[in-house]
């Protein structure tokens, strides 16, 4: 898992030809603008996602992970808590569904806040809880760039 700012971005640039991608979608898009849905970026080796949420209590957070793709969660706009745990001593809550690459769990985590501006990376050995609020709800708008693993 990594957090930063998108302006710190080329640091990661020796991630991989796809994550690389990834960043250049973010800085060259005008994400403010982008409607909500799924945008196909390089087939279904990288796509991305535009949603718009109220954030959430814990509470009604869920526990995720995912196999087939790295996750790079941008925020357009707002502010949320992310958890985050490495993959390896939670209990699955939801088996895995391959249609959509995503299996739950139950378990600790800890959380951090991301505002406008930053990004988390979510690796496969990662588990993620997003869109929790910071105290207050919060609208945001963020952008899912779903980047194929292997």
């Amino acid at each position: 898992m990594i957090i930063d700012k998108i302006e710190n971005a080329n640091i990661y640039k020796n991630f991989g030809e796809r994550i690389t991608i990834a960043f250049d979608y973010i800085k060259s898009t005008d994400l403010k603008n982008l409607q909500q849905g799924k945008y196909e970026i390089e087939g279904k080796n990288i796509f991305a996602m535009i949603s718009e949420y109220q954030t959430k209590p814990e509470s009604e957070g869920k526990l995720e992970a995912h196999k087939k793709y790295i996750d790079v969660q941008y925020v357009i706009s707002g502010e949320e808590r992310m958890g985050y745990a490495p993959l390896g001593i939670q209990t699955i809550s939801e088996p895995y569904k391959e249609e959509n690459d995503i299996i739950f769990y139950k378990g600790e985590k800890p959380f951090t806040k991301v505002e406008e501006g930053m990004f988390a990376i979510f690796f496969p050995t990662d588990v993620h809880m997003p869109g929790i609020s910071t105290g207050k709800v919060s609208k945001v708008k963020k952008l899912v760039i779903k980047v194929r693993a292997d």
